[in-house]
């Protein structure tokens, strides 16, 4: 049965499947380095989905939908960002509600959008190295938001760790009080690292709609937003572990649709429940220290800044 299973369509097909929960994952580490906690990870990607699928459908072009699916997941996050940060109020309870709007905002508006096959987004089959034997087609045959989605990860990791303005998020993110002593605007930074975040997370659901599915349903992201989270904190709020982490859950999808179609006598709920179960498993093994975890977690996360203090 396992001779059925292509090794190189496998592969290729994780970095597919992996595209949106890594995007969403790297958007809400950004967020949780600048001292924030949002819960709302899977409203914004939902909303995403169907603001990217709606205008995609709409004017034709994938980039137009990308491009709204970034902006309706950032005016999402605008909104939690504001009661947040000038309202103050409670970022887990605000971010349930997010999630919960967006479920229901995005069921409102995709009512119109369901059975509508969106325009296909091209490949970009790189020349020379997309005709690279068992490589070109794994590595360089992809759309081009898998490959924004690795400079993301690089870009954020290299921001945070190198860049001026990185170190003055992850200083807002770790002591709010002295960063705003030195003169930090930090609800504005956390307000941008919000919006960067919600912008991720559209881009990851609208890449769901357009590509990896490519259709509306509703619900369609089914836990995505969620794995993200659990992603970031496991992965000890590492970019590279994020990047192994949404892999790890890409591969176990991909994998367990592969053992379905080659018709492995396993129960389809359990095959269907083994991407989140492993991956979860997987990443609280690597987390097991618990002090190391707690001293890579940023130490204002979650907590209420008022200028006043």
């Amino acid at each position: 049965m396992f001779g059925a299973i292509s090794i190189e369509l496998l592969l290729a097909s994780l970095m597919v499947a992996a595209t949106p929960i890594l995007l969403a994952a790297i958007g809400e580490l950004v967020v949780e380095k600048a001292g924030v906690l949002n819960l709302g990870v899977e409203g914004m990607m939902i909303t995403g989905a169907i603001c990217g699928f709606a205008l995609a459908v709409e004017t034709g072009s994938p980039t137009v939908g990308f491009i709204g699916a970034a902006l309706g997941g950032a005016a999402l996050s605008l909104i939690f960002g504001v009661l947040t940060q000038y309202l103050l109020s409670n970022q887990v309870a605000t971010g349930l509600a997010l999630t919960l709007f967006g479920l229901g905002l995005s069921a409102l508006i995709g009512q119109s959008y369901i059975g509508i096959k969106p325009p296909a987004t091209p490949k970009l089959d790189i020349p020379l190295l997309s005709d690279i034997p068992g490589l070109g087609r794994v590595l360089f045959s992809h759309d081009i938001m898998v490959y924004l989605s690795l400079a993301l990860v690089f870009g954020a990791w290299a921001t945070l760790k190198y860049s001026r303005i990185g170190l003055i998020l992850r200083a807002v993110g770790e002591n709010h009080d002295a960063a705003h002593a030195l003169g930090y605007k930090v609800i504005r930074l956390r307000l941008l690292a919000i919006m960067f975040g919600g912008a991720c997370a559209g881009l990851g659901g609208a890449y769901l709609s357009l590509i990896r599915v490519p259709q509306w349903t509703e619900g369609m992201t089914a836990g995505a937003g969620w794995i993200a989270l659990a992603i970031v904190v496991f992965a000890s709020w590492q970019p590279g572990r994020i990047l192994l982490g949404a892999y790890l859950f890409g591969g176990v999808t991909v994998l367990q649709l592969n053992l379905q179609a080659a018709g492995f006598a396993i129960p389809v709920e359990y095959l269907s429940m083994s991407p989140y179960l492993i991956t979860i498993v997987v990443l609280v093994i690597m987390s097991a220290n618990r002090s190391r975890m707690a001293l890579a977690a940023p130490a204002c996360l979650g907590r209420t800044f008022h200028a006043s203090q």
